[in-house]
């Protein structure tokens, strides 16, 4: 699982029928310092993420765990809104207004 900040959505009126039904948003991974990286993708929304949120994003064969996606051809899946971050640097309010 990594980090992202939503950046935008996608609407795509055809699309895989395991997609139908899908939130799609653009999202952009972040480093250890809560910094955009040059790393942007498309994300299926489980969870009712909005733009300039902070996110919590699995990958991979693990994306398809979360809800009804089985059966889905995703590849990434946000699985959180992030609240605030504690790192040694000290805690980060991440919470979009």
């Amino acid at each position: 699982m990594y980090l992202a900040r939503v950046i935008g959505r996608v609407v795509a009126t055809t699309k895989d029928a395991s997609l139908s039904g899908s939130k799609l948003l653009i999202i952009t991974r972040l480093n250890e310092r809560l910094e955009p990286q040059d790393f942007t993708l498309i994300a299926v929304d489980t969870v009712g993420a909005g733009k300039g949120e902070t996110v919590i994003v699995t990958s991979g064969s693990a994306s398809r765990f979360a809800g009804t996606l089985q059966q889905s051809v995703v590849d990434a899946t946000i699985v959180g809104i992030v609240d605030t971050v504690e790192t040694d640097a000290g805690v980060s309010d991440v919470r979009h207004p």
